[in-house]
């Protein structure tokens, strides 16, 4: 099994990352959602001028290493005792290899640094691999939530938490 390390983003890599981002949505989502909607949700939540918004506002976004290499990213904020793990996203050929799994281990670790009694998240309900995977970590599913983003779109999530 490979070794991941969460790498985290420094000023003046927020392109790198938002072009990151815009292929690994594409490649989760476009079949899910549809490409219209990607793209609207990349430029709305992941292009470089959100990217440095959120910083701005406290998240915290990490390159997901393996090998030397970026294979993905995820992206967190404290909120209260909470982490919440906004983002966790890897390149198709890292995935079902249990790298997601090593990777929410460093999120569960990062979260006990920072004092977090607990991390949530929410996921696509149609985003079946994904549930698999939270659910196999041990997150548990705590409701369902649909949030209007607009120009006629909604994000149709489950939520979920891991209690530290």
């Amino acid at each position: 099994m490979e070794e991941v390390e969460l790498s985290e983003v420094r000023q003046g890599e927020e392109k790198e990352l938002a072009l990151l981002a815009e292929r690994l949505w594409h490649s989760a989502y476009d079949d899910l959602l549809g490409k219209t909607q990607v793209n609207y949700m990349v430029d709305l939540l992941q292009s470089a001028p959100a990217l440095r918004e959120q910083i701005a506002h406290g998240y915290t976004y990490y390159f997901i290493r393996s090998g030397g290499q970026t294979i993905g990213f995820c992206g967190v904020q404290m909120q209260g005792a909470k982490l919440f793990l906004s983002k966790l996203y890897l390149s198709d050929e890292f995935r079902g290899r249990g790298v997601g799994q090593l990777a929410l281990g460093k999120v569960a670790a990062l979260a006990r640094d920072r004092g977090a009694k607990s991390v949530y998240l929410t996921v696509n309900k149609g985003n079946l691999r994904a549930v698999r995977a939270y659910e196999k970590f041990g997150f548990v599913r705590t409701k369902e939530q649909v949030s209007d983003i607009g120009n006629g779109f909604v994000m149709d999530d489950f939520v979920y938490e891991f209690t530290l």
